[in-house]
């Protein structure tokens, strides 16, 4: 069958293998993605159909996170790591809203993701996007790009929304979130969400955790669904703060909430937590 929607990719930009950026942009409902995306999105719409739900808890709880940080911990400066493509509701967005003067550094390494953030998110000078992967943290922190926004000297908010589960274990995604965080100061906050297998506490989620884990190898090559202990371990040193790592509509809800992801309720957690003084 022939792709009903077309179109062509930006240089660089290989369609023909399912990207993971893409692939959650689909179930965002985006359009930024491609016939091989949409195959390997609908074959995890199989093992999770309310998958496209988990996303926009996803969303939901970073669009919290921001503005808790912006308004309420006091951050003026945001460091988005694996910040994927566009979608409603930007960090540069929501953080300038709650607090004007806000300064976001956008990372990823993916071309189809830089092309679009390049046109959509780098939109007045205290907004930018840096070439750089997160297993090399200190190329993303020491980037002239970085450094020109990021004042080292104030805290910063770290963000790592669905990109730790795309590093191996070999990758040490704990210490790479030990290593960033080691390098900014005090006050600094570091917000993670991340695939969660929850074991025996939940065996019909656990098992729907494997089967994903399986199809995202095999299509993506990533995508690691970790113990509750294994995700705690990328906040090790810092103090978490209230409700701790829970499932992501539980991370202080908001009325305006509209995501009720079913099973995959316990597949996604998340958190955030602060550097001591």
């Amino acid at each position: 069958m022939a792709d009903p929607w077309p179109k062509r990719a930006p240089r660089r930009v290989n369609t023909s293998s399912p990207n993971a950026s893409r692939v959650y942009d689909f179930m965002l409902g985006g359009k930024d993605n491609y016939e091989a995306d949409r195959r390997t999105a609908l074959r995890a719409l199989e093992i999770a159909p309310d998958a496209p739900e988990a996303a926009r808890a996803n969303r939901e709880f970073l669009g919290r996170v921001i503005r808790f940080l912006a308004a309420e911990a006091g951050l003026r400066q945001f460091l988005d790591l694996g910040a994927g493509l566009p979608a409603q509701e930007n960090v540069h967005e929501i953080a300038q809203s709650a607090a004007p003067g806000s300064r976001v550094v956008y990372v990823d390494h993916d071309p189809i993701v830089l092309v679009h953030a390049r046109a959509l998110l780098a939109v007045n000078a205290r907004t930018t996007v840096v070439e750089a992967d997160v297993r090399d943290p200190d190329a993303v922190l020491d980037d002239p790009e970085t450094r020109r926004l990021i004042d080292f000297g104030e805290p910063v908010g770290l963000l790592m929304f669905g990109v730790l589960h795309h590093l191996g274990d070999h990758e040490n995604p704990a210490g790479v979130a030990t290593h960033l965080m080691a390098r900014l100061p005090p006050g600094s906050h570091l917000a993670v969400s991340h695939f969660h297998n929850p074991g025996m506490d939940h065996p019909e989620a656990s098992a729907q955790a494997y089967s994903a884990e399986k199809l995202f190898h095999e299509t993506l090559g990533t995508g690691r669904w970790r113990t509750r202990e294994e995700i705690l371990a990328c906040f090790d040193g810092l103090e978490l703060l209230e409700p701790g790592l829970v499932p992501l509509p539980e991370w202080r809800p908001h009325p305006d909430d509209g995501a009720r992801p079913g099973v995959a309720h316990h597949t996604l957690l998340g958190g955030v937590a602060r550097k001591p003084r």
